[in-house]
C-alpha cells in the first residue's frame, strides 16, 4: 500500500470502505483514538485511501500458543486427530519453560504483524508441564499488555476436574484469571444412554466455575460422529443451573451431521441458553473425515449460517498453528475469514466480519472490534475495496494502525523456531 499516514497528530481518513457497509466514510482520527466517522466528503483534507476498506484489527478467540509449531519438532505421522494427540502428548516431553515462551513468541509475533489486537488461547491442562504453560502464558500477557490482550482457558477431559485434583486445577486456573474449559466428546447412537459419568462430571464443571466467578470454553463435539451430542447436554445444564457467566462452544463440528429435527431443537437450546460458537474451519477441515487414500466427504465444520439466524454469536478463528493438529496458519486472521468464506459459503449473505472482530471481542468482554467514533483508532488498511478483492489476495501490504500510528512490526523469520527441534527429531531438507 502506497498511502502514507502521518507519524503523530490528527488526521483524517478519506474515502474508506467499512467491511460492513456500501456507503464510503471518511474517519477522523485524533489523540489515538476514532475521533469522528462522517460521509464521504466530510473532510476537508487527509489521506486519500481511494475506497480501500478499513477493518478494526482482529480479535482471535480460539488459538493454542502452548502447543504452536512443534511441527518440524513432532509432526502427525498421518493428518488424522488420533495422530495429533499422539504427536502432542509425546512432544511435551520438550515443554520447558524457555520452548514454550520462544514458541509463543513467535506466534503472538505473528499476529501482531498480521493486525490481530487479541487472542484467547487453551492451554492444555493435564499433563506434567502444566504449571509451566500458566506460568509463562501469565508472563507474556504481562509483556504483551498494550499491545495485544491475552487471555487463557484450560483444556483437558473432564475427568481432571474429579477430586482434590480438579479443585485444584480450578482454583489455578482462576488464580491465574484465566477460563474454565474442557473437551466433552461423546459417541455412538443417537438413542444410546449418556455414559455413566458424563453429567455429573458437567455438572462439576459448571459447579468449579460457579464458585469462582469464571467464564468456560469448552471443545466440543470435534468429530462427524452423529451420536456427539454434548451440545446440547451443556446448553440444557446452563439452562437448569440458571448459569450466569459467559459460555463459549468451539466446534461443534457433529451437529452438521445430525438429523435436521435434532439440529434445530439443538441450535434453540443453544440460542436460549446464551452461548457462543466458535467455528475453526482450517483446522476441521484438516482433521475431520481424514482416512487413507480416500477423498473426505464433508468440510467437518459446524452450521454457522442456522446457529447466527437463531441469534447464536457466531465467531471466526485461527485455532492451531504449525503443529500436529494443523501443521499449517500463519496467526493471521484474514486468511481465516478469507478461508472460512469459501469453506463455509459466507459470500452471498449478510456480511460476517463481526465474526472476527466484534463478535469474538464479546466473548472476552473486551471493548474492542469495530470501528465507530470513541473506539480505539487499532484498524487495518487495505487497497482492496470489495470483498471479492480483499480475499482474492493475501494483502501483504496491509497497513496496521494501532492508536492511530503505522505499525512497524515485521512478521518473524521462521528460522527463529529452529532450536527447538532436538538432534534426531524430524527436519525437512534444508539449504546448506
Amino acid at each position: 500500500m502506497r498511502t502514507t499516514i502521518p507519524a503523530s497528530g490528527a488526521y483524517w481518513l478519506r474515502q474508506a470502505r467499512l467491511p460492513d457497509a456500501s456507503a464510503l466514510v471518511d474517519l477522523h482520527i485524533a489523540d489515538g483514538v476514532v475521533a469522528a466517522v462522517a460521509p464521504a466528503g466530510s473532510a476537508p483534507d487527509g489521506v486519500d485511501l481511494r475506497c480501500g476498506q478499513v477493518w478494526p484489527c482482529f480479535v482471535d478467540v480460539h488459538t493454542h500458543l502452548d502447543k504452536g509449531h512443534i511441527w518440524t519438532r513432532t509432526p502427525n505421522p498421518d493428518g488424522t486427530f488420533a495422530g495429533a494427540l499422539a504427536a502432542v502428548a509425546a512432544d511435551r516431553a520438550h515443554w520447558t519453560e524457555a520452548d514454550i515462551r520462544l514458541r509463543m513468541e513467535y506466534g503472538l509475533q505473528c499476529a501482531y504483524a498480521h493486525g490481530t489486537a487479541a487472542i484467547r488461547t487453551h492451554l492444555d491442562s493435564d499433563h506434567a508441564n502444566a504449571a509451566n504453560c500458566w506460568r509463562v502464558f501469565q508472563a507474556m500477557r504481562d509483556e504483551w499488555a498494550g499491545r495485544i490482550a491475552l487471555q487463557a482457558a484450560s483444556i483437558c477431559p473432564l475427568e481432571a476436574y474429579d477430586g482434590d485434583a480438579g479443585q485444584a486445577l480450578a482454583d489455578m486456573v482462576a488464580d491465574a484469571g484465566g477460563i474454565l474449559g474442557g473437551v466433552t466428546r461423546l459417541a455412538g447412537p443417537l438413542d444410546a444412554p449418556l455414559p455413566d459419568g458424563f453429567q455429573p462430571r458437567l455438572d462439576r464443571l459448571f459447579a468449579l466455575a460457579e464458585d469462582r466467578g469464571l467464564d468456560l470454553d469448552l471443545h466440543v463435539d470435534e468429530s462427524g460422529d452423529a451420536g456427539a451430542r454434548a451440545l446440547h447436554e451443556i446448553a440444557r445444564t446452563a439452562l437448569l443451573r440458571g448459569f450466569r457467566n459467559r459460555i463459549q462452544c468451539g466446534h461443534c463440528c457433529s451437529l452438521s451431521v445430525q438429523p435436521e429435527a435434532m439440529q434445530r431443537e439443538v441450535i434453540a437450546a443453544v440460542a436460549q441458553a446464551g452461548i457462543a460458537v466458535v467455528t475453526l474451519p482450517m483446522c476441521n477441515m484438516y482433521l475431520q473425515d481424514r482416512r487413507p487414500a480416500r477423498t473426505p466427504r464433508w468440510r467437518g465444520v459446524t452450521l454457522v449460517h442456522e446457529l447466527r439466524a437463531a441469534g447464536v454469536p457466531v465467531s471466526i478463528a485461527s485455532d492451531n498453528c504449525g503443529d500436529p493438529f494443523y501443521q499449517y496458519g500463519d496467526h493471521d486472521m484474514l486468511e481465516v475469514m478469507r478461508e472460512a468464506t469459501r469453506i463455509l459459503h459466507l459470500d452471498h449473505s449478510p456480511d460476517w466480519s463481526a465474526a472476527a472482530g466484534a463478535t469474538p471481542a464479546g466473548v472476552m468482554g473486551l471493548p474492542m472490534g469495530r470501528v465507530q467514533s470513541g473506539a480505539s483508532a487499532d484498524l487495518v488498511l487495505f487497497t482492496a475495496r470489495y470483498p471479492h478483492e480483499l480475499l482474492a489476495r493475501p494483502q501483504t501490504d496491509r497497513i496496521v494502525l494501532r492508536r492511530g500510528r503505522v505499525l512497524d512490526a515485521a512478521l518473524p523469520d521462521p528460522a527463529m523456531l529452529d532450536g527447538i527441534a532436538p538432534e534426531g527429531a524430524h527436519k525437512e531438507a534444508l539449504p546448506a
